[in-house]
């Protein structure tokens, strides 16, 4: 038996190094509303100060100079943005891509590395990195490497419900893999909706009877 999973690897590439259009945007907006709010204390400096600029005027002045520098790099980063093929740009890794995490709000530029591991043994008999954020779509592919690197002829393999696919299990079932998958949270609330909420159909000779299957359960049918 295999065990297979997932794990998320931090890359080199920071969160900070890596850009959107949207990304770029929102920043772009950011700098042109700090460049606006220090003019107008230039202006305020100049209206209490009129005979000269004093440090903190000058330092203002920086301030802006290197914020517009940073548009221009932006502008720079937006003709590479505009090349790339799903519209993101990562500056450091280019093969890292950004990642939810379990936490609200929170993710991480890296790789979801999928490995199966012999339950007997504790040893990794397959393992890839992917750029994928999660762990749907990776059941076959990685039960079939499993079942090809300990060569043996039928294999089992177990994984968490994040790996659940219909066509998925499928697959390995095609290729002599018995695979052990629980179904999602959400899928077994549907699939377990009570009676009472549906409708009872039931046939009489040439009729044809729908009620409520709450009715259903308190009526009988007499046959004349």
């Amino acid at each position: 038996m295999v065990a297979i999973d997932g794990s998320k690897f931090k890359a080199s590439n920071s969160r900070g190094r890596n850009y959107t259009t949207g990304k770029i945007d929102k920043r772009q907006q950011q700098i042109e509303e700090s460049v606006q709010r220090y003019l107008d204390l230039i202006e305020s400096a100049d209206h209490t100060s009129p005979t000269g600029f004093d440090v903190k005027t000058v330092r203002l002045y920086e301030k802006i100079a290197s914020l517009r520098q940073q548009m221009r790099e932006l502008d720079q980063v937006r003709k590479q943005l505009k090349k790339q093929p799903d519209k993101r740009l990562y500056m450091t890794d280019p093969d890292a891509r950004s990642m939810a995490t379990s936490g609200r709000g929170s993710g991480i530029v890296g790789y979801n590395v999928q490995t199966a591991v012999d339950t007997k043994h504790h040893l990794i008999v397959a393992h890839e990195a992917t750029n994928v954020g999660n762990d749907h779509g990776q059941l076959s592919r990685m039960a079939t490497s499993a079942k090809n690197a300990m060569g043996r002829a039928r294999l089992k393999v177990v994984a968490d419900r994040g790996y659940y696919s219909g066509p998925e299990i499928r697959a390995c079932d095609l290729c002599n893999i018995s695979a052990y998958v629980p179904k999602p949270t959400h899928l077994r609330i549907k699939e377990e909706r009570p009676l009472h909420e549906g409708r009872l159909c039931l046939r009489h000779k040439k009729r044809r009877v729908s009620m409520p299957c709450r009715r259903a359960r308190h009526s009988s049918i007499q046959h004349r």
